[in-house]
């Protein structure tokens, strides 16, 4: 796999991407910080460009499928270059709405973008090799998140907002540079696709999730991670006005990416001795835990020790998922899958972004999450056991 250059080509393009992302995401929350001094607003704000990407998903999907994968990666990290012109305007005139344009057009981008990458990387290795470069994949998205909001909290101090977003701007140019070098085997490459699968509706990809039911399972099952992730930038602002320390936002940081990069590595050890839903269950419980170890969140070593715990279950959760739809959903439907799997992640981020901010003005951090955690730990309960009913169903036919 390592001799593989594609491989290289969408590990330096991830990393590169991901530092021009954090280095926006930053910028973002500085923004928003100086500018809404509403939780619920920021909310608002973020999720009005995820709503944008949402709609935009079965168009997204229909394309991927069809249209040389390359391209739709080339075509939208040009998009994300381009955003962040909008995002200058927001800086010059002071102006909110500026911003909004900007979260619109990139979460367009990153609605072409990641279906296509998705889709892209069954393409370049063999089966038996998915799970681990989703695994390093994730991990170099995770280095360069450390890396981003380190960097991000240093330039910061040392140059303007507007300078910060022209490095975030490089970063995409850099990306859409390396990706022309990819090179993806797919029949008529380019051009638009005239068999059945390819030419079909986005709808044709709910049949496939329905009759397999392990698919619908994992689909189910990444929820319960959204419930963390869609409410965490604005957690890690809360902690750092409850311990009124800004410091505290760099640890959280890095001690979730290095633990998440620690989970990737450890999943592909265990994952030959473990089923994979057994690797779910375990750590989507783990993620409902380290929700309610955040009431304690007043204590800055407990905070950081959670979100530590939740890096660690993620980076053992989501290699797991990915490689379980990239090996059992027909290569032919990975673009309509993958973009409904962004839709389905987007609208449910939205919904906790928008809860997270309403439920930090009115009952603040510490009850929120024990909150979570607690629908959290119930839910997984729930689905584990549907799927013990499933898996007896199925030895139950099987004998019959």
């Amino acid at each position: 796999m390592w001799k593989n250059k594609n491989v290289w080509i969408i590990l330096m393009g991830e990393f590169v991407a991901g530092l021009g992302l954090w280095l926006g995401i930053i910028g973002n929350l500085e923004f928003m910080q100086d500018k809404v001094p509403s939780d619920f607003l920021k909310a608002v704000i973020l999720a009005i460009g995820l709503l944008a990407g949402l709609l935009l998903g079965p168009l997204a999907g229909r394309i991927t499928d069809q249209v040389d994968k390359k391209k739709v990666m080339l075509f939208s990290g040009f998009g994300r270059s381009v955003s962040v012109l909008f995002m200058f305007a927001a800086i010059y005139t002071g102006s909110v709405l500026w911003m909004v344009v900007f979260m619109i057009f990139i979460q367009v981008s990153a609605a072409f973008y990641f279906p296509a990458l998705q889709a892209a990387i069954p393409l370049v290795v063999k089966e038996k090799d998915l799970l681990q470069l989703n695994g390093v994949h994730m991990n170099v998205a995770t280095l360069s998140r450390i890396l981003g909001t380190a960097l991000a909290g240093i330039f910061l101090v040392v140059m303007s907002l507007s300078m910060l977003y022209f490095l975030s701007m490089i970063a995409y140019l850099l990306l859409f540079f390396i990706t022309f070098f990819l090179k993806l085997e797919e029949p008529n490459a380019g051009t638009i696709q005239k068999g059945k699968a390819k030419a079909g509706s986005f709808k044709e990809v709910f049949p496939i999730i329905k009759g397999l039911p392990i698919v619908m399972m994992t689909l189910v099952m990444t929820l319960i991670p959204l419930l963390f992730i869609g409410g965490f930038n604005l957690m890690v602002i809360n902690i750092s006005d409850l311990q009124d320390s800004s410091a505290i936002k760099g640890w959280i940081y890095t001690a979730e990416g290095i633990a998440f990069m620690l989970g990737a590595f450890f999943v592909k050890q265990i994952s030959g001795k473990r089923s994979p839903y057994s690797i779910l269950f375990l750590f989507s419980f783990v993620i409902g835990a380290a929700q309610m170890l955040l009431f304690f969140a007043d204590q800055p070593v407990i905070s950081v020790i959670a979100f530590a715990i939740f890096g660690f279950a993620v980076g053992c959760f989501f290699p797991t998922a990915a490689t379980i739809f990239q090996t059992r959903i027909p290569k032919d439907f990975h673009g309509r899958f993958f973009s409904f799997r962004n839709m389905l992640d987007r609208l449910i981020f939205q919904v906790v972004l928008l809860m997270t901010g309403l439920f930090l003005d009115i009952m603040g951090l510490q009850y929120m999450t024990l909150m979570f955690g607690i629908v959290s730990l119930a839910a997984t309960a729930l689905f584990y056991s549907k799927y013990c009913q499933l898996k007896g169903t199925v030895l139950a036919e099987k004998a019959g």
